[in-house]
């Protein structure tokens, strides 16, 4: 029997053979439509030449700062557009963070990731979350801040008081953009990005899936991160939609989970030294779907607490998933 072949049109670079990869549209769009078994086969290749494939690094995120976001992102119970229950707080003292570092520091987590809802924070705002990260590091933890929009002078900031990681995620592609947000533009984005890589803090950004958009515009998410100067992230989170009442998606239809496991399969063939994360919408995955996502090339995960406002696996469930799988913490 004669084998079928699925060409992948690759775009390269016209620069020295070092420079990354470059990544149509078109071609990551072949990559979703490849044949189930033979993408993960692709992707756990991929996989196995740069990680340990059972090793899993682990995050803990802690929303420093919950609610009241003047943002309209669709997706989001913080919106103050939505009413979601979801009630403003103000910024959390130092002691609360500590305990809540320690405690993620004993449950195994490698890396502490602090959330406030801001569009963008102000500049007393960059000197309390210093003190935080300082705390944090003080711990043996890497430090993770999403904050929203940053100045050159915050990011600096940032670095300075020793933050590792700065997420600031794409959300979607670019021609869906407008569809799920209208209070700032891509264009936004990609200037934190910007500041984020000049201050010498390495990238977190990913997007979400599930939102409604077709499987272009999914591959066309993926073609921005994996074409990202001078290089893709080093941390991808991949979220599902947690459909929350009262926000504008709550009623959307769900997305497949072989899309979602396609999804990170891309994810890793395109971006392959970067750490691939199963992010928001784990907690609603069976064990199977995650474990597709495992060897699809997904090698991080938020561990225990909660997810900013949607609630996350706890620390036992993870632990007897990892055993079952012979998954171990990297």
């Amino acid at each position: 029997m004669s084998s079928v072949t699925h060409p992948i049109e690759i775009v390269r670079p016209a620069a020295r053979a070092a420079a990354p990869q470059r990544w149509s549209v078109d071609a990551i769009e072949a990559l979703f439509s490849l044949p189930f078994n033979d993408l993960i086969f692709r992707a756990q290749q991929v996989h196995r030449e740069h990680f340990d494939p059972n090793a899993v690094q682990r995050s803990t995120l802690l929303s420093i700062k919950t609610g009241g976001c003047p943002e309209d992102c669709a997706y989001c119970p913080q919106s103050v557009h939505y009413d979601t229950g979801v009630e403003a707080d103000k910024l959390m003292d130092v002691s609360a963070v500590r305990a809540a570092a320690q405690a993620a520091v004993d449950a195994g987590a490698t890396r502490f990731c602090m959330g406030a809802a801001w569009r963008e924070p102000k500049d007393r705002d960059i000197e309390k979350v210093a003190e935080l990260i300082r705390e944090v590091k003080s711990l043996g933890l890497e430090a993770c801040c999403t904050l929203g929009m940053l100045s050159e002078s915050q990011a600096h900031a940032l670095k300075d008081a020793g933050l590792d990681y700065y997420n600031h995620n794409l959300d979607t592609a670019p021609e869906a953009y407008g569809r799920i947000i209208s209070t700032r533009v891509y264009e936004d984005r990609l200037r934190t990005l910007a500041h984020v890589r000049d201050a010498g803090m390495s990238v977190c950004c990913g997007g979400i899936v599930g939102m409604g958009e077709s499987r272009r515009e999914r591959a066309g998410l993926v073609a921005q991160l994996a074409n990202m100067e001078p290089s893709y992230p080093e941390s991808v989170p991949i979220n599902e939609l947690v459909q929350v009442e009262g926000t504008p998606l709550a009623h959307v239809d769900k997305l497949d989970a072989f899309e979602f496991v396609r999804t990170i399969a891309v994810a890793r063939i395109t971006m392959p030294k970067a750490y691939v994360r199963l992010s928001a919408g784990r907690q609603q995955m069976s064990e199977a779907v995650q474990a597709l996502c495992f060897l699809a090339g997904a090698n991080s995960i938020f561990y225990g607490d909660k997810l900013l406002t949607t609630g996350n696996p706890d620390v036992e469930r993870d632990e007897a998933l990892f055993e079952k799988l012979g998954l171990s913490a990297c």
